[in-house]
């Protein structure tokens, strides 16, 4: 009787013990860039100041910045403080807390697709366009400068960060129809 209580108790704590990697947040020995890269993209994707993420078996990625930063490719490019993804081979499917600087606009970044790796291009579906990049631009992690203060621009996005500078830009616009300084169309 006591050996079979024994075995019963075991089987609880074996099976207790495997649930801890899903209950808990373990350090992850790979960095994030070198995730990136065996999954077919490339290590400079994501900037240097990555401070921790999570990657669930289904691929939901969670990526977490030492803050909100700004850095540059071809083109400027805002990470917020955590950036959300579906990794899978060569893409990163449904972005949020990234966006891209083009002609004066930030525009979110919805996806990002490697097709062809010989190719040497690689996708950012912005939404209203695609636009293809060389490859070359990503292959080091890039230092993100912190977002400060003084540098304020418009991101138009899903975030708060959208709501605060819309209702800045609405507020200076008002204090030009004011002043008479309406831009005519």
């Amino acid at each position: 009787m006591a050996n079979l209580r024994n075995k019963k108790s075991s089987s609880v704590y074996t099976f207790v013990f495997s649930l801890f990697p899903l209950l808990f947040s373990v350090s992850h020995s790979t960095s994030i860039h070198d995730v990136l890269v065996s999954r077919g993209l490339p290590a400079g994707l994501l900037p240097k100041e990555v401070k921790s993420y999570t990657l669930a078996e289904d691929g939901s990625l969670e990526v977490l910045l030492d803050g909100p930063c700004l850095t540059k490719y071809e083109n400027r490019v805002f990470f917020d403080s955590v950036v959300r993804a579906n990794l899978t081979y060569g893409s990163l499917i449904g972005v949020v807390g990234l966006t891209q600087e083009e002609l004066f606009l930030w525009l979110p970044v919805k996806d990002i697709i490697v097709d062809d790796p010989k190719s040497g291009l690689i996708l950012f579906d912005i939404g209203v366009a695609h636009k293809q990049l060389s490859l070359s631009l990503f292959e080091e992690p890039p230092h993100c400068k912190p977002q400060g203060k003084p540098f304020s621009f418009p991101i138009f996005s899903s975030s708060e960060t959208e709501n605060l500078f819309i209702k800045e830009r609405m507020l200076k616009n008002e204090g030009r129809k004011e002043k008479g300084l309406e831009a005519v169309r």
